[in-house]
């Protein structure tokens, strides 16, 4: 998506009542649009301004994120959006089930890791033979580095 694919009718916004309303620092709306997930236009005197439609698309930023979905797959979701408009309900379904499998992977490893710890956050030992984190004599070291154990996809 670029610029020119922005229709800015009457009352746009400048990047403080973005911020402002959106709850955003505008640093982090400066970063955004740097990463091109937002777009803005520029005034005669180069300051920014947005149509009304980029608040929804800040707050689906600030979802995805929150949900820990990478900024490269929130810029990769967000280019098949709308440019001269704000993302509908359908829009929006559309693009949460682009991240849905995404998310179960992420819920089950998180699951599991959690319980998996539960046995070495009680005694605060590594050294129980029944621990999923021992490794005696690391003797995973030949499979790479990184928490084999908890992360049996990495590379």
């Amino acid at each position: 998506m670029s610029r020119s694919d922005f229709a800015f009718p009457s009352g746009t916004l400048s990047v403080g009542e973005v911020a402002k309303r959106s709850g955003v620092a505008v640093s982090t709306l400066h970063f955004y649009e740097t990463k091109g997930l937002i777009f803005s236009l520029r005034t005669e005197g180069n300051q920014r301004r947005y149509p009304r439609g980029i608040l929804r698309r800040v707050a689906v930023i600030k979802v995805a994120q929150r949900t820990g979905i990478p900024l490269a797959s929130i810029q990769a979701a967000l280019a098949h959006l709308p440019g001269d408009r704000a993302p509908s309900a359908e829009d929006w379904a559309a693009l949460s089930r682009t991240w849905r499998a995404e998310l179960d992977e992420r819920i089950l490893r998180l699951t599991q890791l959690r319980d998996q710890l539960d046995d070495c956050i009680g005694c605060g030992c590594l050294s129980l033979k029944t621990c999923p984190l021992r490794n005696p004599q690391d003797a995973l070291s030949a499979q790479g580095a990184g928490p084999r154990l908890l992360e049996p996809e990495a590379p």
